[in-house]
């Protein structure tokens, strides 16, 4: 059968939006309000900042904006893959943050923690499930990689687990695999929707005032605080916490930092027992294959397999449009790798193919800051990885408002911006040499052009 057959009856929509259990829209904003703190973004980042902003202070008075429903953006659209990494990985963050990674590794892991035990404790039913990841190697090349990756760590107290190729089949069976480095604890699968739409309802419980359909679209001094305009009316904060990232800031000055980049996924139909039983997967981990050019998969909770990622799309101007979301050649290539990975599962057909954008800048991982002497905060540049990374940004947020020098806002990482990208037209060809750049390198054993080698000299790249 043609990979493409597959896709016949695929829904161009994202498959954890489609639960039965979401949660009705709230109203939106009419007229003039006041509070203490104000978190315009209905994502991760806005939701753990309102969220952990009412657990330190309970007192406070917190309204939170989201510009079209919770979830709907990149908190609804994602893979379901909770890291405790705060740096895009190990690797990223020995080459920029070599002197602190041990702090910046120990406090990923407390925040995965912490993230658990908050999803315990506000009883938010996410399908959490901490089976841990497996880094994938599909070429020789990559096994090398895979075994100096698991030294690098061990000298930093980190144990991986190394699977040879039998071993690595005897997890998941694809004649593709021929290695893999297993991180057991320090990643866990969920359902992203569900995470977002439970901790909304634990937000409301509370206190927190919500306004859904309402846009932020300017914002201004008044007074000791500031002014924030709505298409119904206006917020007066004391303070904002600005959880938007992939969507320009009203800070203009980040813009520069951010490109949205879209990315794809696919998901099948439920799995029967005796399709299950041929590629194994008892353990349930995430994975993810060692490319340039990665494929990210999963099982969820009623045995469907979520295959995504490869293609990494910047569109010129880098405007976030819904017509992005639906791109038909990526999804066909996803479906020929997914055969070409899993032959056993023949047959199989996908029930939605989706899309979305992500927060990427120049160092693949968040950076924060404040504006407005200090009233105004951010953290943004996720890059895929903020699922678990969004709860530290808040954490972030809510230290620089307070004034707070913290072990958080003691890093390196947390002072320090990345190098903004280009203007264009040099943004969108930088970005397209690289993808080219990348993509030959995948294909000449990890070989790194002169390009990338300038470009990891300079501390910039491009990543999903």
């Amino acid at each position: 059968m043609e990979p493409a057959h597959s896709l016949a009856d695929a829904r161009p929509t994202p498959f954890w939006l489609e639960d039965p259990g979401r949660p009705e829209a709230l109203p939106a904003l009419v007229g003039d309000t006041h509070c203490d703190l104000l978190v315009v973004g209905g994502g991760y980042s806005g939701l753990w900042t309102a969220l952990i902003a009412k657990e330190r202070d309970p007192s406070l008075d917190v309204v939170l904006l989201e510009g079209r429903e919770v979830a709907w953006a990149a908190s609804g659209r994602n893979g379901g893959f909770c890291a405790a990494s705060l740096t895009h990985g190990f690797g990223n963050g020995l080459q920029r943050w070599p002197g602190e990674l041990a702090e910046l590794e120990r406090l990923g892991a407390q925040n995965l923690q912490r993230m658990e035990e908050a999803i315990q404790r506000h009883g938010i039913d996410c399908e959490w499930e901490r089976t841990g990841e497996i880094d994938v190697a599909t070429e020789p090349y990559q096994v090398d990689e895979l075994h100096e990756v698991a030294e690098q760590v061990a000298a930093y107290g980190i144990d991986l687990t190394v699977l040879d190729a039998d071993a690595m089949r005897a997890e998941v069976d694809s004649p593709t695999f021929r290695g893999g480095l297993w991180d057991k604890d320090g990643v866990a699968m969920l359902h992203p929707a569900k995470l977002a739409w439970g901790l909304k309802r634990a937000c409301l419980d509370q206190g927190v005032r919500i306004f859904e359909h309402t846009r932020a679209e300017s914002i201004a001094e008044n007074g000791s605080g500031t002014a924030v305009r709505t298409p119904y009316g206006r917020v007066f904060a004391r303070r904002v916490a600005l959880g938007t990232n992939v969507f320009p800031s009203l800070v203009k000055r980040v813009r520069p930092y951010v490109v949205p980049v879209y990315d794809y996924a696919l998901m099948t139909e439920p799995l029967s027992a005796e399709q299950l039983a041929a590629v194994g997967w008892r353990n349930r981990q995430g994975l993810g294959d060692s490319a340039n050019q990665f494929h990210y998969f999963r099982l969820t909770a009623d045995n469907r397999i979520l295959w995504g990622g490869y293609d990494a799309v910047y569109h010129y101007r880098g405007r976030v449009r819904s017509e992005h979301d639906h791109r038909p050649e990526t999804f066909r290539k996803l479906a020929g790798h997914f055969f070409q990975t899993f032959p056993q599962l023949e047959g199989v057909r996908f029930t939605n193919a989706w899309g979305g954008a992500i927060d990427t800048c120049t160092r693949f991982s968040a950076f924060f800051g404040t504006a407005y002497d200090g009233r105004v905060a951010y953290a943004t540049g996720y890059t895929g990885l903020g699922v678990g990374a969004t709860r530290f940004g808040a954490e972030v947020m809510l230290d620089l408002l307070a004034g707070e020098r913290t072990e958080r806002t003691a890093l390196t990482m947390v002072r320090d911006k990345p190098l903004p990208f280009p203007p264009e037209p040099f943004r969108w060809a930088g970005i397209e040499l690289t993808k080219w750049s990348l993509d030959r390198a995948d294909h000449h054993a990890g070989r790194r052009n002169l390009w990338l080698k300038v470009m990891d000299r300079l501390g910039l790249g491009f990543d999903s």
